[in-house]
């Protein structure tokens, strides 16, 4: 099982949609293959959402799965609905308090 420090691999997206907030968590819990697959996308509520101006940040524990999370919402997801503002190498995810 992968722990937080393991998810240092990030990605922040934009979308203004909340149902592609949503399918994007979906779409990370899928392209996480291996470990814990909630971590990836723990902190990505609607609260947070809203918060930070409608970014979300999702951490993988391989570049690899961070990888095939693009590709796989590129694929099925609308053109325009999401985009990519920012990706870390060395981000790990924050366990909740």
């Amino acid at each position: 099982m992968t722990t937080h420090k393991d998810h240092h691999y990030s990605i922040t997206v934009h979308t203004t949609d909340l149902a592609v907030l949503y399918c994007l968590r979906a779409l990370v819990d899928y392209a996480q293959k291996t470990g814990n697959t909630r971590i990836p996308w723990g902190g990505a509520s609607k609260e947070n959402w809203a918060r930070n101006n409608q970014n979300v940040k999702f951490y993988f524990s391989q570049p690899d799965y961070r990888e095939y999370f693009i590709e796989e919402a590129i694929r099925v997801l609308p053109k325009g609905s999401w985009s990519k503002t920012k990706q870390n190498d060395n981000d790990p995810a924050i366990p909740k308090k």
